[in-house]
């Protein structure tokens, strides 16, 4: 007889991939957004600086603008913290690194320092769901400017041509919002609508569905959280979006019933300038988790330590080894090392695998490219911005093709201050690359995050807890409507959250993790619950749902006809 309580048993990592991690995927839906900014960011500092002939400025006007490269999924209220949080970030390392390299110009103590940077950027970064680049870019800013010669006069003039350069950013990064104040939005849940559908179309038992339903849960609750952030601005489209956001909901209620063209129809019709569909007026509440923004940060904290000390131990190895071998730039080797990271030692291994490759056909591109680029100060300029716009035009399809535009930017970035002979650029390049990648995959493989059993532990007591809240609240016959959306709110969140826990436990290796037929018994015993504060919580218009001495509301083929063909728009400007 199986155990109550079974044992952990030894986690068996992933094979670890080697094609698939280069296989090219679908492009990001506004990767022209990225892209065109960070042109548009770019390109005034640059040439301004070109005309006065003070290009050797332009890589702390890089560090700036670099910064309009974030936060383009999130609304434009959440956009502007994040922004400026980046800016902040940005302008901190950046200052670090500038006065260690004015005080010291041992190679050794810039490496320490470029290595303990990089694992704080690296914790924050993730314990703050940035989201892409993450801190690889802080990380290259740090780096490349702790190997700049400095003195301590020249920093405040450096960190104020950042400073410029990041509030040019904020403002690019910003721009759109005066056209399409609810873009972001509308996207979210045009993607929580996608996912739904794809949901939908396994009808809840076809190949797939499990992975299906927790994209679909991730996808409704991201978009959830849009909405909540969106601010004042956005407010008169918020309402409808929320009704079409329910739709994705009813679709995981019930997916043998949903029509998946019809969601696939909505969601092409939210990506449009059109108007949003508008029949109601649903209650969005807040969820309150109770914790202050500091208690929620240092949460999230805590479990990226081994993370972090991977980033600490890999990047600094990896630039000691760069040294060693007698390279005049370890911070190359150094950023190598702390693009690999990521949530499990699978991950991280293609992202080594992407990063190489990336790397060295980068460095081919340069090589034919310098020609041109050693034409004239404007040519370096105009080539470094068209890589900077197919870096994040392909960077979506896959890191490893974004790579092989990012990597001759960096290198022409690096003869801002003077043309280089580029072969001895390449040759550089792609010993660092090498090196780089090997010290910071031994230093995953040796640093184990034995916490990932430990999040996966938690997660599944989180899921259980917000489980029995939200059965509860089912359980009173007249359940306050605000209190069960707080509870589907937060079990949603704790569904993703264990799915997430659980791949990045799989990832792993040396470490003890629940059995596996724990995380799919609380997955489905969850996603069950979710289904059924829907069912009990809303009425398929919109609306709270009134309880009856008969039960919950009825859902199923019926609840869609009733809204299929709800064409009534906003009345409102």
């Amino acid at each position: 007889m199986r155990s109550a309580n079974p044992s952990p048993t030894p986690s068996r990592p992933r094979r670890l991939p080697l094609t698939a991690a280069l296989r090219l995927g679908r492009p990001s839906e506004i990767w022209f957004k990225p892209a065109l900014s960070v042109v548009v960011s770019v390109a005034p500092p640059n040439l301004l600086l070109l005309a006065l002939g003070r290009l050797d400025l332009a890589p702390y006007t890089m560090a700036g603008s670099l910064c309009a490269l974030y936060a383009h999924h999130r609304p434009y209220a959440a956009r502007a913290r994040v922004l400026t949080g980046v800016v902040l970030g940005m302008l901190a390392g950046l200052a670090v690194a500038l006065v260690t390299a004015a005080l010291t110009g041992d190679a050794v103590v810039l490496v320490t320092v470029g290595a303990l940077l990089a694992a704080v950027q690296k914790a924050l970064s993730d314990a703050t769901r940035l989201g892409p680049p993450g801190n690889v870019v802080l990380t290259f800013v740090s780096s490349a400017a702790l190997f700049a010669p400095q003195n301590l006069g020249q920093v405040p003039g450096h960190l104020a041509l950042g400073l410029a350069a990041g509030a040019w950013a904020w403002l690019v990064g910003m721009a759109p919002g005066l056209l399409r104040p609810h873009g972001p939005e509308r996207r979210a849940t045009a993607q929580a609508l996608t996912a739904a559908a794809a949901y939908a179309a396994t009808r809840g038992t076809g190949p797939g569905h499990a992975r299906a339903r927790t994209a679909a849960t991730a996808a409704v609750l991201a978009a959830r959280q849009a909405l909540l952030t969106g601010g004042a601005r956005s407010a008169t489209a918020r309402p409808a979006l929320a009704h079409l956001l329910l739709r994705a909901e009813l679709a995981l209620t019930a997916p043998a019933d949903a029509d998946p063209e019809g969601l696939r129809a909505r969601a092409r019709a939210l990506r449009g300038r059109g108007p949003v569909p508008y029949d109601g007026e649903p209650v969005l509440p807040a969820p309150d988790t109770g914790e202050s923004p500091a208690e929620r940060l240092w949460h999230r904290l805590v479990p990226l330590a081994p993370v972090a000390a991977r980033t600490a131990l890999g990047c600094a190895l990896a630039g000691y080894a760069s040294l060693a071998l007698g390279i005049g730039r370890p911070y190359w080797a150094l950023v190598t090392a702390a693009a690999l990271y990521q949530a499990s030692l699978a991950l991280t291994w293609s992202r080594g695998v992407q990063r190489v490759v990336g790397n060295l056909v980068g460095v081919l591109v340069f090589a034919a490219v310098a020609p041109l680029a050693h034409l004239g100060q404007a040519a370096l300029v105009l080539c470094c911005l068209a890589f900077s716009f197919g870096a994040e035009a392909l960077i979506s399809r896959n890191y490893w093709l974004g790579s092989v535009c990012v990597t001759p930017m960096a290198l022409l970035i690096s003869e801002f201050t003077g043309y280089q002979d580029p072969g001895d650029l390449v040759t550089e390049r792609i010993v660092d690359t090498l090196v780089g990648a090997l010290v910071g995959l031994a230093a995953a493989v040796a640093v184990t995050n034995r916490r990932a059993g430990t999040r996966l532990g938690a997660a599944l007591a989180a899921t259980q807890r917000a489980r029995e809240r939200a059965a509860r609240l089912l359980a009173e016959p007249h359940p306050a409507p605000a209190a069960l959306e707080a509870a589907r709110s937060g079990l949603a969140a704790a569904l993703v959250e264990l799915r997430a826990a659980a791949d990045a436990a799989s990832g792993e290796w040396r470490q003890r993790t629940p059995p596996g037929d724990r995380v799919e018994h609380a997955e489905q015993a969850g996603h069950r619950t979710l289904a059924e504060t829907v069912r009990r919580g809303l009425t398929p218009d919109g609306h709270a749902a009134e309880t009856t001495a008969d039960g919950p509301p009825a859902y199923g083929a019926a609840a869609f006809r009733a809204t299929a063909d709800d064409s009534t728009e906003d009345p409102r400007p």
